[in-house]
């Protein structure tokens, strides 16, 4: 059945009877699919009827149906004709992990970080009206479905306020309450309540009271509580009805019908609705009903049958892990704090160890840092653990709330540089140039494990001012020892005979791009070019025996897993430029655009950041620059 669906269009024309035959097969992709490759399976398996129901009673692309987070659009895609090819989902050349415009028309947004949903559709449900209202367009609803957390974000309620101040706004906002801390209002009076709060009659009738009762406020304050005292007893959700907005639920999100129902309603009142949908997270696979960690939010490649994970190996986060707790031991002044990301970011051994110490703010990235800077004002030093692409929501508290305030506060970000598979909102790339700003910050970028545990040490030693610790996702790097120290700096190879005047280039790898630097010496080496490897460790402030270093060599190249535009490429050419040393400096980073999703390693070497990649580019400069130059012809 699932392949004879195209569109939308197909979708209405089903029968109600074979709607649980459709929501069966598309659990079954669904299953299929992540098994092989991973994805966000439990956030879709909770979905599947809400998602059917959203689309046989809105119009799309029409009515533009927008998720939050975007994690959850599986259901969405496989209804928009996009089930063929399902199956390489996230893989190079397939289809994204999110919404995507390139994808489709019913692709408003390509959201992945969380809490937008309501503010898109804000702005888009006042654009209908007004170009309804001035060119008689058509009527159009926006349609945002936020859950999974998304409503824990402080942007969500900035857009509900606003929401609610237009009351012929046609927003209808699907509420995915998938947490389980509810039951659905049942019974005849409750469907009636429902149905009576979204009814346009009875809103003008409350209007007129209020007119004609205007001067006997007592008496509509009476009316006006017995409405609101009968609706407590049967839902308890009435906090969004305080806002403004018309609230209908909590609806069985399970139930295909009832929430046909519930969203026609809201549909039909042409103002800004509240659908409450209550669904359970990795509904119709055992598997994941039975996962008590996270019901298969986002789980790597796993065995279909018995749900097992296929084993990952040790990666960078599992390293901070258990330095963290380690460290937790032997100083009681530290806590962490956590963006709804305890087990991702590896902080659930620290919070097992230490339960009192840990801190979980919800998907709050700026109150994260903020509390973070309360904390270390209380005398704690505060470790925060987010995404490095999500650091990004929280710029202005790091600036100004912690570093303004000199204050210690260790940021470790995961993921960092190019992530891969989730495409161009998820990759890292953007902190090591936005953090060159912000005075006295301190970053450090470890190459390895055994330096990942080095620096993290070295970053909650410090008392005067904020730290950053970055690594990549995936596994992690294999040791390279250093040979010496130039300053704080590791020296990893130095030459063995260099050609006269000196060494030919200065490799500086930043992170993991050390190993990268490395596999390029030895091809330069074949090549007749000497090359010096250094590991800055911190890259800012960098240490100014760089500088010293790159006097001595007649090139200089800086290699990092980060944007090329204000990094730690420019950084060295400034501190090169400030020291009088005329060396010329080459930058080797990701290019300054939004990359397609695919593995890192394919990525890292589509952009050129492979030791072979290097090598030939170098030995391309330092060709140009040993050429002789023709004398001026007359």
């Amino acid at each position: 059945m699932l392949g004879s669906i195209k569109g939308p269009q197909d979708v209405k024309r089903l029968s109600v009877e074979e709607l649980p035959r459709l929501a069966g097969e598309i659990r079954d992709v669904l299953v299929d699919a992540c098994a092989r490759f991973g994805g966000h399976l439990g956030p879709n398996l909770g979905v599947v009827e809400l998602t059917i129901a959203v689309h046989r009673v809105f119009d799309s692309p029409n009515d533009p149906v927008i998720w939050d987070t975007g994690h959850q659009s599986y259901v969405h895609k496989l209804l928009t004709g996009r089930a063929a090819g399902f199956e390489a989902l996230k893989q190079e050349g397939g289809l994204s992990g999110y919404p995507s415009q390139a994808e489709s028309e019913h692709d408003f947004v390509e959201n992945s970080h969380a809490s937008t949903a309501l503010s898109y559709a804000d702005g888009l449900a006042k654009a209908f009206k007004l170009r309804r209202d001035r060119d008689r367009d058509r009527e159009r609803t926006a349609v945002a479905i936020i859950g999974d957390g998304a409503l824990t974000g402080g942007m969500a309620w900035e857009a509900l306020n606003n929401i609610a101040a237009v009351k012929d706004l046609p927003v209808v906002i699907v509420v995915n309450d998938n947490g389980r801390s509810y039951s659905p209002t049942i019974g005849g009076l409750a469907s009636h309540l429902s149905s009576l709060r979204v009814n346009r009659r009875y809103e003008d009738m409350l209007d007129y009271v209020k007119d004609k009762l205007g001067n006997v406020p007592v008496l509509y304050d009476a009316l006006h509580g017995f409405k609101k005292g009968v609706k407590d007893v049967l839902a308890p959700q009435v906090m969004f009805e305080d806002l403004g907005l018309k609230y209908v639920g909590p609806i069985d999100g399970h139930d295909e019908q009832a929430m046909e129902a519930a969203l026609r309603q809201a549909r039909d009142f042409r103002g800004p609705v509240i659908v409450h949908a209550l669904t359970q997270k990795g509904r119709g696979y055992t598997p994941a009903e039975n996962h008590d960690e996270d019901q298969f939010h986002s789980p790597g490649a796993f065995d279909r049958v018995t749900g097992a994970e296929k084993p990952k190996g040790r990666i960078w986060t599992n390293v901070f892990s258990e330095e963290l707790v380690r460290l937790g031991k032997e100083r009681d002044d530290l806590v962490a704090i956590t963006a709804a990301m305890l087990h991702p970011t590896g902080l659930n051994a620290f919070a097992e160890a230490y339960p009192d110490r840990i801190y979980d703010v919800g998907i709050a990235e700026q109150h994260a840092l903020t509390s973070a800077a309360g904390l270390a004002l209380g005398g704690l030093h505060p470790v925060v653990a987010v995404y490095a692409t999500f650091l990004n929501r929280a710029f202005d508290q790091l600036l100004m709330d912690v570093a303004l305030h000199r204050l210690p506060v260790t940021v470790v970000l995961d993921r960092a540089g190019v992530t891969g598979d989730d495409g161009a909102s998820h990759n890292g790339m953007w902190d090591l140039s936005i953090l060159q700003v912000v005075p006295g910050l301190r970053i450090a970028v470890p190459r390895d494990g055994d330096r990942l545990t080095e620096l993290l040490r070295e970053a909650v030693e410090v008392t005067d001012g904020p730290t950053v610790l970055r690594f990549p996702k995936g596994p992690v790097a294999e040791p390279i020892e250093p040979v010496g120290r130039l300053g704080e700096m590791d020296l990893l190879r130095a030459p063995e005979g260099a050609a006269e005047g000196g060494p030919d280039v200065l490799l500086v790898g930043v992170g993991p791009m050390a190993q990268v630097c490395m596999d390029a010496a030895v091809l330069l080496d074949a090549q007749g070019i000497s090359a010096t490897v250094v590991d800055p460790r911190w890259v800012k402030p960098l240490d100014e025996a760089l500088a010293l270093a790159a006097s001595a060599h007649k090139l200089v190249a800086v290699v990092e897993d980060n944007g090329r535009v204000g990094g730690v490429g420019d950084a060295v050419a400034r501190l090169l430029r400030d020291a009088d040393v005329d060396v010329p400096v080459r930058t080797f980073g990701i290019p300054q655009r939004f990359l397609d999703h695919a593995k890192r390693a394919a990525i890292l070497g589509q952009i050129g950041l492979t030791g072979q990649d290097l090598a030939r580019q170098i030995t391309e400069a330092v060709a140009k620059r040993s050429s002789p130059v023709e004398p001026a012809r007359h």
